[in-house]
């Protein structure tokens, strides 16, 4: 009988942790009605009881569907037909079986966790140890390009739902010991592999310590994706800005390691998160650091354009033609007031109406089939802004407007940044709507102050703009060139500050030199 009396009832099948002090038996037929019970119902939980050549009986489990099944087939022909007269469980780990990875468990717990999430168990007639043979192997989706961060130069691979296969396309990348990656587990029911990634020596201690102490923390019952671990472990949850990267690149990952920032990888989806994050990564792109540097800083110069435009052109527009008339050159002027003498609405009506079937045919785009979401986006906007201006629902001025505004939020590198952006553009409205350029100016001046109360694990969110820090402004509005520079960003505090050495520089010199 299994330890400590927790034998179940056949209606109690309970969560992992209810079996985490529960001793496996030494008799196999106790210990097959055990697992029996606990999977009753479970069509691909198998429980295989065989006896070992001149040997003893012994027991063998695991989740069909989630094991290299040719593995478990050269395990139990190990055992059946080739076994080498062990019958001790760590002599048969040691001589017998064929496998890399084992482990032994002790407790009901461990041995459930790691049957559920891939691997075999045998068990040994006699024996209150169970051996934990690696045999994980699951059919996955390949390596592919991310959808979400296309580039026209870089690396086409992106992560995929396999935990091991992202690691690996990051330790291809980063070849270096000094690639940490701490294994963890959260829910209680789900069991989620979750990986913590930093490069030891050069990200800063207590930023590593700090997301490892949030993600232990987390008490819940399942994460089906890393969004449940991002908002559970960042610094302000009522915030607009996101405050933890997240990409499908391992190329934008080993960048981000190499710069002392730590990578949170899960099991079952291809986003990594990173950690810390601020408000200037916004606009920085992984192009940006395959292009020359002239081309990048073009890009990087653009985006801060498109940023201002996506935010700030409807409040603008409602806050010069509302309040402010004169601000508009008279001809222009003339333009709009005829474009808009039929339209019963003002101006922020004019405006809400738009952006709200705006956003309405970009979520009907996404959500659509892939074959006719483009398509039905696109034909949708034309019909639909062509028919709304003609009805004189809206005018002409107002469409090009709105179009431009969505055109601008998807420059931004940062999906979540982008979605940030356009949350916020619906109170800068209203505040244009009420009180014109003041109220723009007071509601930008109360999106700055919050920016800069933020914090990312410790990292002010405008860094190094606010506390100023001269020396990282060579990557923040510019992208300046490789050699000038040599380190790493000062206000990610990392231990090893320097990336290459600053007569690296001279790498260049010495070639006109030449």
């Amino acid at each position: 009988m299994p330890g400590k009396g927790k034998r179940e009832e056949k209606t109690d099948v309970q969560s992992i942790e209810h079996y985490k002090e529960v001793l496996i038996d030494p008799s196999i037929n106790e210990n097959k009605r055990m697992l029996e019970d606990i999977f009753r119902d479970s069509s691909d939980a198998v429980i295989r009881e065989f006896t070992m050549e001149n040997g003893p009986e012994a027991l063998i489990c695991y989740v069909d569907g989630i094991v290299l099944s040719t593995a478990v087939d050269e395990v139990l022909k190990s055992l059946m037909v080739l076994q080498g007269n062990e019958f001790d469980i760590a002599e048969i780990a040691k001589k017998t079986l064929p496998v890399v990875q084992t482990s032994s468990a002790e407790h009901y717990g461990d041995l459930l966790t790691a049957v559920l999430s891939g691997d075999t168990v045998l068990f040994v007639e006699g024996s209150t140890i169970a051996l934990v043979l690696g045999l994980r192997g699951t059919e996955g989706r390949t390596v592919s390009e991310p959808e979400t961060e296309t580039v026209v130069r870089g690396p086409r691979e992106g992560f995929n739902e396999h935990l091991r296969t992202n690691t690996s396309l990051i330790r291809t990348k980063i070849k270096s010991p000094r690639l940490k990656m701490k294994s963890f587990v959260v829910g209680t029911e789900t069991m989620t592999d979750v990986v913590v990634s930093y490069m030891d020596g050069i990200a800063n201690p207590k930023v590593v310590q700090e997301v490892e102490d949030r993600i232990k923390r987390i008490c819940i019952d399942g994460v089906l994706e890393s969004g449940y671990i991002e908002e559970l472990i960042q610094d302000s949850n009522y915030s607009p800005f996101p405050q933890i990267q997240n990409t499908e690149r391992p190329d934008t990952v080993a960048a981000a390691l190499l710069e002392g920032r730590v990578a949170i990888l899960v099991n079952g989806t291809p986003f990594v998160l990173l950690a810390p994050f601020g408000f200037w990564q916004w606009l920085q792109a992984s192009e940006d650091y395959y292009e020359r540097f002239l081309v990048g800083t073009l890009l990087r110069v653009l985006r801060f354009q498109f940023l201002f435009i996506a935010l700030l052109t409807p409040a603008l527009y409602i806050a010069a033609s509302t309040y402010h008339p004169e601000m508009i050159p008279t001809s222009l002027l003339l333009s709009i007031a005829a474009s808009r003498e039929a339209i019963p609405f003002p101006a922020v009506v004019e405006a809400l109406i738009m952006e709200v079937a705006f956003e309405a045919l970009r979520e009907a785009g996404v959500r659509l089939p892939r074959t006719v979401g483009q398509a039905v986006s696109i034909l949708g906007a034309l019909v639909v802004g062509n028919a709304a201006v003609q009805a004189g629902i809206v005018s002409a001025a107002m469409v090009i407007v709105v179009s431009l505004t969505g055109i601008a939020s998807f420059t931004l590198p940062r999906y979540n940044a982008a979605i940030s952006v356009r949350m916020l553009r619906f109170p800068l409205m209203l505040l244009a709507s009420l009180f014109g350029l003041l109220g723009i100016v007071v509601g930008i001046m109360a999106i700055i102050g919050h920016m800069a109360k933020l914090r990312s694990f410790g990292v002010p969110y405008l860094a190094p703009v606010a506390p100023v820090s001269f020396s990282d402004w060579k990557d923040i509005f510019i992208r300046a060139p490789w050699h000038k520079m040599n380190r790493r960003p000062a206000y990610m505090n990392a231990l090893d500050q320097q990336r290459q050495p600053i007569t690296g520089s001279s790498a260049v010199d010495k070639g006109d030199q030449a």
